[in-house]
């Protein structure tokens, strides 16, 4: 019987300062810290987890971003993506872990340009949008 399921990674995307959190893979391509949900976990527990893990930085997770299917040419698969909003209040470093070459913070207009699936770009440009209009708001 063929493999029906899509394996599922949640992914954050951490605005600080008008600054996105990025970390860059082995594929050379810039992507959202996160990974797959362990079990007893809930999405929030896992990208928190996830982003403590690969950046050292404690995170709120607010609310669920987008959803989209990632089809890694390389890997030859498809890979379900859910992203969420997060804020953190630490003014730390980010911390390089051992899955990713490099982590960096990104300003808005960066973004266009890196070598990233358009499914992040997105996710990052509708929480650049919520924050601001929430900021508006209030």
């Amino acid at each position: 019987m063929a493999e029906s399921a899509y394996p599922v990674s949640i992914k954050g995307v951490l605005i600080r300062e008008d600054r996105v959190l990025l970390v860059h893979n082995e594929r050379d391509e810039w992507e959202l810290p996160g990974g797959r949900i362990e079990v007893g976990e809930t999405p929030e527990q896992c990208v928190a987890r996830e982003i403590a893990e690969e950046t050292g930085l404690p995170v709120e997770v607010a609310e669920i971003l987008d959803a989209w299917v990632y089809h890694i040419v390389v890997a030859r698969k498809d890979v379900f993506i859910v992203t969420y909003g997060c804020t953190t209040t630490s003014t730390a470093v980010p911390v390089l872990s051992h899955e990713h070459s490099r982590v960096a913070e990104f300003a808005e207009h960066e973004i266009p340009g890196l070598r990233m699936p358009d499914g992040y770009k997105r996710s990052i440009a509708t929480w650049f949008d919520r924050l601001r209009a929430s900021v508006t708001a209030g």
